[in-house]
């Protein structure tokens, strides 16, 4: 479930260009097909979240599995591309309630250091997906053609489906005690009233804007500024996707032996490292290029530590209403991600210094909101690990 969305996003990026020859339409026009799915995908994070507080995780999941199967298929025998693009829509809006309800449903049965733990291992599965998709993505469509990846994508929804029927049971008592909006908003009161979810939702929504700006001009900067081919680009962007899950492995060792503040800790100290490097960098106005790439390894090293943790101490205080607290989060980041890679994208003119700026900005706020903790949310972390789901 946590991987559902990467897969499709990365899966499909090979198919682009072949695409758009096949249903007549521009380059510009086809690249929407990443857009548009995160789109969708933020749209649906919300209702995905109260839903399954309502009426349970089985029914919210199933519904939104069957709306990213039928999506799914009706984008593999698309014909043209305004069908594709709605289609890739309702996807995202289907796929929103895997990356939501994963969430919810760690904590509906885990709490503290088992809780980071689970979290730590979908951080590892959701980096593991784009570091492989796109090699598999580029094998389907020189086989079968640009249809291959959504077919592909398609029989993964319907393969997902039959594993949560097989693997998976409610883990939520559903309560429906009012009005779906007043409910709602009675949530988000909840979430914000909780300093410590706060906290956490803070660590949570910069990191992202951080390493998807780089990630949007990363080609350019390897290719463009440091000459590298593109297949050397293929290798060296790997290599940052390998450090998230070298940070999520050492982060499912660390999370047995010491709480989730001294590792989110860990996380801004290394996160801190990164962007004052890069900072120095942007002052500089150029570097090696192995200094600028090691400066950004470690930021995503960073991200499997700062955010498994994070989003620990975000739940854990919310148990009744895991399911919208998981959108919020979800939601945020989204937005959050999207500017970031947005105004990385729009800055971007050929320097290293407006390459990095956006990620050494970032690591830098994060660490600052690490060290206002006393004032954002002081005193004890808070759980509740009584409150989890039983058999």
């Amino acid at each position: 479930m946590t991987a559902v969305a990467a897969l499709t996003v990365d899966l499909s990026l090979p198919a682009i260009p072949a695409m758009v020859v096949a249903l007549g339409t521009d380059l510009s026009r086809g690249q929407q097909i990443v857009g548009i799915f995160m789109a969708g995908m933020a749209v649906g994070q919300i209702p995905a979240g109260l839903f399954s507080d309502r009426l349970g995780r089985m029914p919210a999941l199933y519904a939104g599995m069957a709306l990213f199967v039928i999506a799914a298929t009706l984008a593999a025998i698309a014909t043209d591309i305004d069908l594709l693009l709605a289609a890739r829509f309702a996807q995202g809006i289907g796929a929103a309630s895997a990356i939501v309800l994963s969430r919810a449903i760690v904590r509906d049965v885990a709490s503290g250091k088992d809780a980071a733990r689970l979290m730590s291992l979908m951080t590892m599965i959701f980096t593991a997906a784009p570091v492989v998709a796109p090699t598999l993505g580029a094998l389907l469509v020189a086989q079968w053609g640009w249809r291959a990846p959504f077919v592909v994508i398609a029989l993964c929804g319907y393969l997902m489906i039959a594993a949560i029927r097989s693997n998976l049971v409610e883990t939520h008592q559903p309560k429906v005690i009012e009005h779906p909006v007043r409910q709602l908003l009675s949530s988000f009161r909840e979430f914000f009233s909780y300093r410590q979810s706060i906290f956490g939702l803070l660590l949570l929504i910069l990191p992202p804007a951080g390493y998807l700006s780089i990630i949007a001009v990363s080609a350019a900067l390897t290719v463009e500024i440091y000459g590298y081919s593109i297949q050397a680009y293929g290798l060296i962007f790997a290599c940052a996707g390998l450090s998230i899950l070298a940070g999520s492995a050492a982060n499912r060792v660390l999370v047995m032996r010491f709480d989730q503040l001294h590792l989110i800790g860990l996380g801004v100290a290394f996160i801190f490292a990164s962007s004052a490097q890069l900072a120095v960098v942007a002052w500089l106005g150029t570097a090696p290029f192995w200094w600028v790439w090691f400066s950004v390894c470690i930021f995503m090293f960073t991200i499997a530590i700062l955010m498994s943790n994070a989003t620990v101490i975000a739940l854990d205080p919310l148990p009744r209403i895991a399911g919208v607290a998981s959108s919020i989060i979800g939601t945020l980041q989204n937005v959050s991600g999207a500017c970031g890679a947005l105004l990385g994208a729009t800055i971007y003119d050929g320097s290293v210094r407006n390459a990095v700026i956006i990620m050494a900005a970032v690591g830098i706020a994060t660490t600052v909101i690490f060290l206002m903790r006393p004032l954002i949310a002081p005193g004890e972390l808070v759980h509740h690990p009584d409150e989890l789901a039983r058999d």
